[in-house]
């Protein structure tokens, strides 16, 4: 009897993403609020610098991504040659598992956590571990509780996705100084940027061996359709992703946008300050219509309805409506729809159909 071709244990255990809806069923031009994608798109010179890379696609990008490392480390204050760039933050949190986990090792993350870090461990052959949060934010008790010999990375993001939390810097501190030599705390800070004065824990990496963070420019820097994030690791850690990254992870036209988006700060601030004001409008409308949310500290807002049936018939209503959210049962959160803060009409148009829904529920 022929056996069959079988993948390597746990890869069959993996559900693939599922990203957010584009599309509602009769409806010619939806909003779309289920990706958490800036409603001002990207920048202008990002825009233009696109358009002038065509020219050079016959040529291989540079394999060592350095004038984008080198404006990454102008830009927030860190060293280059400790940043590595990948397909979003995404493939930087697959590198990491790809070489500190495997077969064997355990990688810990919070109940509702970003799925990817269970999938690329998944996809490494180690053993996710999930931990309890209290209140929908990092409990970093239940994480230093959780580790064992064979704990190999921690994730955590801050602010978390999808709930919108954080936790201080003493907290992460606590974390760090309470994990033994050798675990490595990732800090992923796709959101960062949507906090003032926050570095996403850049100066946390350089303090010490053993803590890495990622970031992303899909979010404020409107980037999501090219695909481009980093890493700010200890300089032992970047030299192990650089080996294993593929040579030519980051297309020219992504790099040319990218590093022409991280010099229009001018946007970024806007974007920042807007989104400040229209994330507190939404949740104080939603509040007043009897849908609570958390503190949010990035760009969007985790709505909580009285229960699953609650928020189902909702998402529902609002697509009918041509507003697509984010259902977000998958991560054990089906009382709960994820709401990215859009431009001013769109969060409008939110609140005023959530009363809506809410007035014809009664």
């Amino acid at each position: 009897m022929t056996e069959f071709i079988q993948p390597r244990e746990g890869i069959l255990e993996i559900a693939p993403y599922q990203g957010g809806a584009s599309t509602a069923e009769g409806v010619a031009n939806p909003v779309k609020l289920s990706s958490n994608e800036n409603p001002y798109g990207p920048p202008p010179a990002a825009i233009e610098a696109v358009r002038r890379a065509a020219a050079r696609l016959h040529r291989y990008p540079p394999t060592d991504h350095g004038a984008l490392r080198t404006a990454i480390g102008a830009t927030h204050g860190v060293d280059p040659a400790r940043v590595v760039c990948g397909v979003g933050s995404d493939e930087i949190i697959a590198l990491l598992c790809q070489a500190y986990a495997g077969p064997g090792a355990e990688v810990i993350h919070t109940e509702h956590g970003f799925s990817m870090y269970r999938i690329s461990a998944l996809a490494s052959g180690a053993r996710p571990v999930e931990v309890p949060e209290r209140d929908r934010t990092t409990d970093v008790d239940a994480i230093l509780a959780a580790v064992t010999p064979a704990t190999r990375l921690v994730f955590i993001a801050n602010p978390n996705n999808p709930t919108g939390t954080m936790i201080g810097a003493d907290q992460v501190t606590r974390l760090a100084d309470g994990l033994p030599a050798h675990v490595l705390l990732v800090l992923d800070g796709a959101y960062a940027e949507y906090v003032e004065g926050f570095d996403g824990g850049a100066a946390m990496v350089d303090a010490r061996d053993n803590v890495v963070m990622t970031r992303t420019f899909s979010k404020i820097y409107g980037l999501g359709g090219l695909r481009v994030g980093w890493g700010y690791a200890p300089a032992h850690v970047a030299d192990v992703l650089n080996r294993i990254r593929g040579p030519f992870n980051l297309s020219t036209p992504a790099l040319a946008a990218a590093e022409a988006a991280l010099g229009d700060t001018v946007f970024v601030e806007r974007c920042r300050r807007e989104n400040a004001r229209l994330r507190a409008f939404l949740a104080e409308a939603l509040a007043a219509h009897g849908v609570p949310s958390d503190e949010s500290h990035a760009n969007f807002v985790l709505a909580r309805f009285a229960d699953a049936a609650e928020a189902r018939a909702c998402d529902a209503f609002l697509r009918a409506e041509g507003l697509i959210v984010r259902p977000v049962a998958g991560y054990k959160l089906p009382e709960c729809l994820r709401i990215t803060v859009g431009d001013e009409s769109a969060c409008r148009r939110v609140a005023h159909t959530v009363g809506r829904f809410r007035a014809e529920a009664a």
